[in-house]
């Protein structure tokens, strides 16, 4: 597989889901995430209203790996099913992502676009 480079993410049109999203950029043809399962992740997040960058594992020039269960909702809804070496988009409202406005996180309120490349899954 040859080594992959940060994703762009287009600006999306409309207004903002009241659901997760998920569209497949690339599908991976390795083993398929569980749910509770250990991924290894490269990753972008993105505010959707805003377009602008929030966190970025590529920023840190290293993957990072996470038990599922100690993420937000909708990466523990839209990470499963995903095979190693693909790239999937999730756009995840506020109550899968940091809860509602003045939730306590700099994110709470705000619905999030990520990209996520599926690296391992332990």
């Amino acid at each position: 597989m040859t080594e992959a480079t940060k994703p762009e993410i287009d600006f999306i049109e409309g207004p903002a889901p009241t659901e997760l999203v998920i569209t497949d950029i690339t599908v991976g043809d390795g083993a398929e995430a569980q749910p509770g399962a250990n991924v290894e992740v490269h990753y972008l997040g993105v505010d959707f209203e805003t377009g602008e960058e929030f966190d970025s594992s590529w920023n840190r020039g290293e993957s990072i790996t996470f038990p599922l269960a100690g993420l937000i909702k909708g990466w523990q809804e839209g990470i499963p099913g995903m095979k190693v070496g693909g790239r999937r988009q999730l756009v995840c409202p506020p109550h899968l992502a940091y809860g509602p406005a003045g939730g306590g996180h700099r994110l709470s309120g705000r619905t999030l676009v990520f990209v996520i490349d599926l690296l391992d899954v332990k």
